[in-house]
């Protein structure tokens, strides 16, 4: 492998996981607070928004990192060979599966930024519009099938990154490894759901 790909594949890596992995965590945490009443969430969602510099931590600690993980996700994704029929293993279908779902968490985001972020009232009552997205059945599912790809996509995500960064080096390890992400996996899409349905 070239120097430069590699030096690309470990930054593509790390931006998975710092910061773009722990603004996921942070978030369904906070969009979790919906399930307290839509005070603890508006009051959640505005202590974010009055967050000094809140455009500049946006932009360099979120949306760049999001940006070049994205972009060399897909570059990735088109040179992988998917090979399910010669080898019908555990890790191959979570490789397919951490491809796809980053295609579904990559436009479930694209959205969510557009609908929640960008194109939203100028003093927004955030649970509020929350629960007007979520009224349509539709936009339910796809929040869901989003958050779970997310979810999936930074669970599996991880497993590679302790593997790639040699933390988990050996099979005992790595199995060790697997079942503890699916856990994590399970117990954040169940706080992800649960928040969507507070809002419904």
């Amino acid at each position: 492998m070239a120097r430069g790909t590699f030096f690309n594949r470990k930054i593509h890596s790390l931006f998975g996981v710092l910061p773009v992995g722990i603004f996921l965590v942070f978030h369904l945490m906070t969009n979790y607070q919906a399930t307290k009443g839509p005070e603890a969430y508006n009051s959640a969602a505005a202590a974010i928004g009055n967050l000094p510099f809140l455009i500049v931590i946006e932009v360099v600690f979120i949306f760049l990192p999001l940006l070049f993980h994205a972009i060399y996700g897909l570059y990735v994704m088109y040179q992988a060979s998917f090979n399910l029929h010669r080898f019908n293993t555990f890790r191959n279908w979570m490789f397919v599966l951490q491809r796809v779902t980053g295609i579904l968490t990559l436009i479930f985001v694209a959205w969510h930024v557009w609908e929640a972020r960008i194109n939203r009232p100028a003093d927004p009552d955030f649970y509020q519009l929350m629960t007007q997205i979520l009224s349509d059945p539709f936009m339910y599912w796809f929040y869901v099938i989003g958050i779970v790809a997310a979810v999936f996509h930074f669970s599996n995500g991880m497993w590679s990154f302790l593997v790639s960064w040699g933390v988990t080096v050996g099979p005992r390890a790595q199995q060790v490894s697997t079942y503890v992400w699916m856990v994590v996996f399970v117990l954040l899409s169940i706080v992800g759901i649960n928040a969507l349905n507070a809002f419904v």
